[in-house]
Protein backbone atom coordinates (compact mmCIF):
# COMPACT_ATOMS: atom_id res chain seq x y z
CA UNK A 1 0.00 0.00 0.00
CA UNK A 2 1.35 3.36 -0.72
CA UNK A 3 1.20 6.35 1.33
CA UNK A 4 1.97 9.66 -0.11
CA UNK A 5 3.92 11.93 2.47
CA UNK A 6 3.19 15.28 1.79
CA UNK A 7 5.02 18.75 2.54
CA UNK A 8 4.14 21.00 5.11
CA UNK A 9 3.61 24.52 3.32
CA UNK A 10 0.22 25.90 4.74
CA UNK A 11 -2.32 27.04 2.53
CA UNK A 12 -4.57 29.65 4.24
CA UNK A 13 -8.38 28.24 4.16
CA UNK A 14 -9.64 32.05 2.55
CA UNK A 15 -7.45 32.01 -0.17
CA UNK A 16 -8.61 30.42 -3.94
CA UNK A 17 -6.63 27.09 -4.65
CA UNK A 18 -5.04 26.17 -7.56
CA UNK A 19 -6.81 24.41 -10.31
CA UNK A 20 -3.96 23.37 -12.06
CA UNK A 21 -4.17 19.69 -11.23
CA UNK A 22 -6.86 18.08 -12.82
CA UNK A 23 -7.86 15.84 -9.55
CA UNK A 24 -7.17 18.76 -7.15
CA UNK A 25 -9.61 19.28 -4.75
CA UNK A 26 -11.51 22.57 -3.80
CA UNK A 27 -11.77 23.91 -0.45
CA UNK A 28 -14.70 25.83 0.95
CA UNK A 29 -13.31 29.40 0.81
CA UNK A 30 -15.15 31.25 3.75
CA UNK A 31 -13.34 32.93 6.59
CA UNK A 32 -15.91 32.06 9.13
CA UNK A 33 -18.59 29.54 9.64
CA UNK A 34 -22.21 30.47 8.33
CA UNK A 35 -23.21 28.11 10.79
CA UNK A 36 -21.63 26.34 14.11
CA UNK A 37 -22.19 22.81 12.05
CA UNK A 38 -21.72 23.44 8.37
CA UNK A 39 -21.80 19.84 6.67
CA UNK A 40 -19.98 18.87 3.19
CA UNK A 41 -20.42 15.84 0.65
CA UNK A 42 -18.62 14.65 -2.39
CA UNK A 43 -17.55 11.68 -4.72
CA UNK A 44 -13.83 12.31 -4.64
CA UNK A 45 -11.84 10.99 -7.85
CA UNK A 46 -8.84 8.37 -7.50
CA UNK A 47 -5.53 9.81 -7.62
CA UNK A 48 -7.41 13.56 -5.98
CA UNK A 49 -5.60 15.61 -3.47
CA UNK A 50 -5.87 18.73 -1.29
CA UNK A 51 -2.74 20.78 -0.68
CA UNK A 52 -2.04 21.49 2.93
CA UNK A 53 -4.64 24.14 4.86
CA UNK A 54 -5.92 24.97 8.25
CA UNK A 55 -8.96 26.68 9.09
CA UNK A 56 -9.96 27.90 12.74
CA UNK A 57 -12.73 25.08 13.35
CA UNK A 58 -12.46 21.55 14.19
CA UNK A 59 -13.51 19.00 11.04
CA UNK A 60 -15.14 15.28 11.05
CA UNK A 61 -13.92 13.23 7.97
CA UNK A 62 -15.38 10.20 6.74
CA UNK A 63 -15.59 8.29 4.28
CA UNK A 64 -18.93 6.34 3.81
CA UNK A 65 -17.05 3.92 0.97
CA UNK A 66 -13.69 3.94 -0.38
CA UNK A 67 -10.44 4.84 2.00
CA UNK A 68 -9.64 7.78 3.04
CA UNK A 69 -5.81 9.34 3.83
CA UNK A 70 -4.90 12.17 5.71
CA UNK A 71 -2.21 14.03 6.96
CA UNK A 72 -2.59 15.83 10.30
CA UNK A 73 0.29 18.08 11.65
CA UNK A 74 2.81 15.62 10.23
CA UNK A 75 0.94 12.25 11.30
CA UNK A 76 -0.16 10.32 8.35
CA UNK A 77 -4.01 8.87 9.33
CA UNK A 78 -5.91 6.22 6.83
CA UNK A 79 -9.30 5.33 7.72
CA UNK A 80 -11.82 2.74 6.32
CA UNK A 81 -15.83 3.46 6.49
CA UNK A 82 -15.69 2.40 10.08
CA UNK A 83 -13.93 4.94 11.04
CA UNK A 84 -14.13 8.47 11.14
CA UNK A 85 -10.80 11.39 11.36
CA UNK A 86 -10.99 14.24 13.34
CA UNK A 87 -9.46 17.30 12.58
CA UNK A 88 -8.55 19.36 15.75
CA UNK A 89 -8.79 23.90 14.80
CA UNK A 90 -5.60 25.01 13.14
CA UNK A 91 -4.23 21.76 12.32
CA UNK A 92 -2.46 22.21 9.35
CA UNK A 93 -3.84 19.05 7.22
CA UNK A 94 -3.99 17.74 3.74
CA UNK A 95 -5.45 14.18 2.10
CA UNK A 96 -4.44 11.95 -0.67
CA UNK A 97 -7.61 9.56 -2.21
CA UNK A 98 -5.60 6.79 -3.84
CA UNK A 99 -8.88 5.86 -5.05
CA UNK A 100 -12.40 7.04 -5.30
CA UNK A 101 -14.36 7.64 -1.80
CA UNK A 102 -17.76 8.75 -0.89
CA UNK A 103 -17.08 11.82 1.37
CA UNK A 104 -18.76 13.29 4.66
CA UNK A 105 -17.88 15.93 6.42
CA UNK A 106 -19.05 18.20 9.18
CA UNK A 107 -17.52 21.25 10.10
CA UNK A 108 -17.95 22.24 14.02
CA UNK A 109 -17.19 25.96 15.27
CA UNK A 110 -14.27 26.89 17.58
CA UNK A 111 -17.01 26.88 20.58
CA UNK A 112 -17.93 23.44 19.90
CA UNK A 113 -15.09 22.02 19.97
CA UNK A 114 -13.51 22.36 23.96
CA UNK A 115 -13.90 19.61 25.16
CA UNK A 116 -13.32 17.24 21.64
CA UNK A 117 -9.61 15.89 21.12
CA UNK A 118 -7.12 18.34 20.77
CA UNK A 119 -4.98 16.10 18.57
CA UNK A 120 -5.89 14.62 15.47
CA UNK A 121 -7.01 10.89 15.61
CA UNK A 122 -9.50 7.98 14.68
CA UNK A 123 -12.84 7.78 15.52
CA UNK A 124 -15.40 5.03 15.88
CA UNK A 125 -18.01 6.11 13.63
CA UNK A 126 -21.36 4.30 15.81
CA UNK A 127 -24.49 3.71 13.36
CA UNK A 128 -25.86 7.22 14.84
CA UNK A 129 -22.89 9.33 13.67
CA UNK A 130 -23.01 7.20 9.87
CA UNK A 131 -26.92 7.76 9.98
CA UNK A 132 -26.89 10.91 10.21
CA UNK A 133 -24.65 11.96 8.22
CA UNK A 134 -25.79 9.49 5.42
CA UNK A 135 -29.16 11.47 6.21
CA UNK A 136 -28.22 15.02 5.83
CA UNK A 137 -26.48 13.99 2.68
CA UNK A 138 -29.52 12.70 1.06
CA UNK A 139 -31.01 15.98 1.71
CA UNK A 140 -28.24 17.93 1.12
CA UNK A 141 -28.73 19.15 4.15
CA UNK A 142 -25.55 21.58 4.51
CA UNK A 143 -26.61 23.64 7.29
CA UNK A 144 -29.61 22.55 9.70
CA UNK A 145 -32.11 24.92 10.02
CA UNK A 146 -35.37 23.10 10.85
CA UNK A 147 -36.31 22.33 14.47
CA UNK A 148 -35.69 18.39 13.76
CA UNK A 149 -32.32 19.14 11.55
CA UNK A 150 -31.04 21.05 14.75
CA UNK A 151 -32.04 18.42 16.78
CA UNK A 152 -29.99 15.86 14.85
CA UNK A 153 -27.24 18.50 15.04
CA UNK A 154 -27.03 18.23 18.16
CA UNK A 155 -27.02 14.42 18.59
CA UNK A 156 -24.15 14.83 16.54
CA UNK A 157 -22.44 16.17 18.77
CA UNK A 158 -23.71 14.55 21.27
CA UNK A 159 -22.39 11.16 20.11
CA UNK A 160 -18.93 12.80 18.37
CA UNK A 161 -18.11 13.52 22.46
CA UNK A 162 -19.15 10.02 23.50
CA UNK A 163 -16.91 8.22 20.23
CA UNK A 164 -14.37 5.87 21.64
CA UNK A 165 -11.38 7.39 19.37
CA UNK A 166 -7.98 5.61 18.33
CA UNK A 167 -4.61 7.35 17.93
CA UNK A 168 -5.22 5.74 14.10
CA UNK A 169 -6.74 3.27 13.02
CA UNK A 170 -3.41 1.75 11.63
CA UNK A 171 -0.79 2.96 13.77
CA UNK A 172 3.48 3.27 12.59
CA UNK A 173 6.04 1.85 14.08
CA UNK A 174 9.31 3.64 16.76
CA UNK A 175 11.35 0.71 16.83
CA UNK A 176 14.20 -0.25 13.93
CA UNK A 177 12.38 -3.87 14.32
CA UNK A 178 9.13 -3.66 14.10
CA UNK A 179 9.06 -0.55 11.61
CA UNK A 180 10.96 -3.09 9.54
CA UNK A 181 7.89 -5.21 9.61
CA UNK A 182 5.34 -2.70 9.48
CA UNK A 183 6.57 -1.46 5.95
CA UNK A 184 6.92 -4.84 4.61
CA UNK A 185 4.22 -5.51 5.21
CA UNK A 186 2.53 -2.11 4.04
CA UNK A 187 4.24 -2.70 0.26
CA UNK A 188 2.97 -6.81 0.79
CA UNK A 189 0.25 -7.10 2.26
CA UNK A 190 -0.25 -10.56 1.49
CA UNK A 191 2.56 -11.55 3.37
CA UNK A 192 1.97 -14.71 5.10
CA UNK A 193 5.24 -15.10 6.88
CA UNK A 194 4.28 -15.61 10.95
CA UNK A 195 5.84 -13.57 13.67
CA UNK A 196 8.58 -15.49 14.47
CA UNK A 197 9.62 -15.67 11.10
CA UNK A 198 9.80 -11.79 11.22
CA UNK A 199 11.30 -12.12 14.41
CA UNK A 200 13.89 -14.14 12.67
CA UNK A 201 14.67 -11.60 9.88
CA UNK A 202 15.29 -8.61 12.74
CA UNK A 203 17.32 -10.52 15.10
CA UNK A 204 14.96 -10.81 18.31
CA UNK A 205 13.16 -13.36 19.90
CA UNK A 206 8.82 -13.88 18.62
CA UNK A 207 8.10 -12.24 22.07
CA UNK A 208 10.45 -9.63 22.22
CA UNK A 209 8.68 -8.97 18.73
CA UNK A 210 4.89 -9.04 20.55
CA UNK A 211 5.99 -7.09 23.34
CA UNK A 212 7.61 -4.14 20.86
CA UNK A 213 4.60 -4.35 18.57
CA UNK A 214 1.89 -4.02 21.00
CA UNK A 215 4.20 -1.45 22.86
CA UNK A 216 4.30 1.16 19.73
CA UNK A 217 1.54 0.24 17.88
CA UNK A 218 -1.71 -0.41 21.00
CA UNK A 219 -2.29 -3.43 19.21
CA UNK A 220 -1.35 -7.14 18.40
CA UNK A 221 0.65 -8.00 15.47
CA UNK A 222 -2.12 -9.89 14.16
CA UNK A 223 -4.86 -7.48 14.73
CA UNK A 224 -2.57 -5.19 12.63
CA UNK A 225 -2.43 -7.32 9.53
CA UNK A 226 -5.79 -7.94 10.16
CA UNK A 227 -6.83 -4.24 9.75
CA UNK A 228 -3.83 -4.10 6.78
CA UNK A 229 -5.50 -6.60 4.60
CA UNK A 230 -9.29 -4.51 5.34
CA UNK A 231 -7.90 -1.69 3.84
CA UNK A 232 -6.23 -3.30 1.05
CA UNK A 233 -9.57 -5.79 0.34
CA UNK A 234 -11.38 -2.13 0.05
CA UNK A 235 -8.99 -0.82 -2.54
CA UNK A 236 -9.03 -4.23 -4.72
CA UNK A 237 -12.83 -3.69 -4.36
CA UNK A 238 -12.56 -1.36 -6.45
CA UNK A 239 -11.31 -3.05 -9.15
CA UNK A 240 -12.72 -5.57 -11.50
CA UNK A 241 -10.85 -8.63 -9.50
CA UNK A 242 -13.30 -11.25 -8.11
CA UNK A 243 -13.66 -11.92 -4.61
CA UNK A 244 -11.59 -15.02 -5.05
CA UNK A 245 -8.59 -13.75 -6.27
CA UNK A 246 -8.53 -10.81 -4.01
CA UNK A 247 -8.44 -13.51 -1.30
CA UNK A 248 -5.60 -14.80 -2.47
CA UNK A 249 -3.76 -11.85 -3.21
CA UNK A 250 -4.13 -10.72 0.45
CA UNK A 251 -2.52 -14.30 1.62
CA UNK A 252 -5.60 -16.34 2.25
CA UNK A 253 -5.93 -19.73 1.78
CA UNK A 254 -9.68 -19.70 0.69
CA UNK A 255 -12.09 -17.03 0.04
CA UNK A 256 -14.41 -18.22 3.16
CA UNK A 257 -11.49 -16.91 5.50
CA UNK A 258 -11.37 -13.62 3.73
CA UNK A 259 -14.95 -12.88 3.51
CA UNK A 260 -15.06 -13.67 7.76
CA UNK A 261 -12.35 -11.14 8.23
CA UNK A 262 -14.10 -8.82 5.70
CA UNK A 263 -17.50 -9.06 7.57
CA UNK A 264 -16.02 -8.82 11.23
CA UNK A 265 -14.54 -5.07 9.85
CA UNK A 266 -17.47 -3.73 7.72
CA UNK A 267 -20.24 -5.71 9.19
CA UNK A 268 -21.09 -6.96 5.18
CA UNK A 269 -19.35 -9.18 3.00
CA UNK A 270 -17.63 -8.03 0.05
CA UNK A 271 -20.19 -8.51 -2.27
CA UNK A 272 -22.65 -6.46 0.13
CA UNK A 273 -19.67 -4.22 -0.37
CA UNK A 274 -19.56 -3.51 -3.84
CA UNK A 275 -23.38 -3.19 -4.41
CA UNK A 276 -23.58 -0.43 -1.53
CA UNK A 277 -20.65 1.22 -4.09
CA UNK A 278 -22.78 0.59 -7.48
CA UNK A 279 -26.27 1.85 -5.44
CA UNK A 280 -24.16 5.37 -3.70
CA UNK A 281 -23.54 6.67 -7.53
Amino acid sequence: MTILIFSHSTTDCRQPMSQSTKNHLRIPEFAELPAPLFFRYDEFAAHSHAHPHRHPWGQLNYSAHGVMQLEVAGQRFISPPSYGIWIPPHAIHSAYNRHSIVYRSVYLDLSLCADLPQQACSVVMNDILKAILNNFAERDVQIPQSAADLRLGQVLIDQLHAAAIEHSYLPYASSTQTSFVVDSLRAEPGNADTLAQWAERVFVSERTLARQFMRETGISFGEWRQRLRFLAAIEQLETQQSIKEIAFYLGYSSPSAFISMFQRHAQCTPEQYRRQRCNSL
